[in-house]
């Protein structure tokens, strides 16, 4: 896979998170992603057409994604409940877009779909399309994210 098509994707994550939560995440090697279960407690999921079709995926372990959302709502979130899988599924959305501005303005045009919130420990995210899918670790003093790619070739 492209490094121009994944590189938006960290770009965006970074940018959402500094911009909406104060966390200044670090991203770590990228990797080809061989099985379909999250490494989290919580994944948001954006399909994608246009261009390709693929999925990108936000998968956060409990305590990053409670410490975002506080940070987001200004108090503090003890449990992944309603209100943590809505901020999931805005906060993938808001990744997602940005992202693909990045990619229109190399003239990659996608389209993405409405999010969807998955949570349970070792819950599995299955891409609906044929290719690779590359993974992005990231790490917060909070705790730990990941962000999977999946485009059809």
């Amino acid at each position: 896979m492209d490094v121009k098509l994944i590189n938006p994707f960290i770009n965006a994550t970074l940018n959402v998170l500094k911009t909406m939560a104060f966390i200044k995440p670090e991203a770590g090697k990228p990797y080809l992603k061989k099985d379909d279960v999250a490494h989290g407690d919580v994944s948001g999921v954006v399909g994608f057409t246009g261009e390709s079709n693929g999925t990108v995926s936000v998968t956060f372990n409990k305590p990053c994604i409670l410490k975002i959302v506080s940070n987001m709502f200004g108090e503090e979130m003890k449990e992944i409940n309603n209100e943590i899988a809505d901020a999931v599924g805005e906060l993938t959305n808001m990744i997602s877009g940005l992202a693909r501005k990045e990619l229109e303005e190399i003239g990659k045009v996608f389209h993405g779909a409405i999010p969807s919130v998955i949570t349970g420990e070792k819950h599995k995210i299955m891409p609906m399309t044929k290719g690779h899918k590359i993974a992005i670790p990231f790490k917060t003093d909070s705790g730990s994210f990941t962000i999977e790619v999946a485009l059809e070739k």
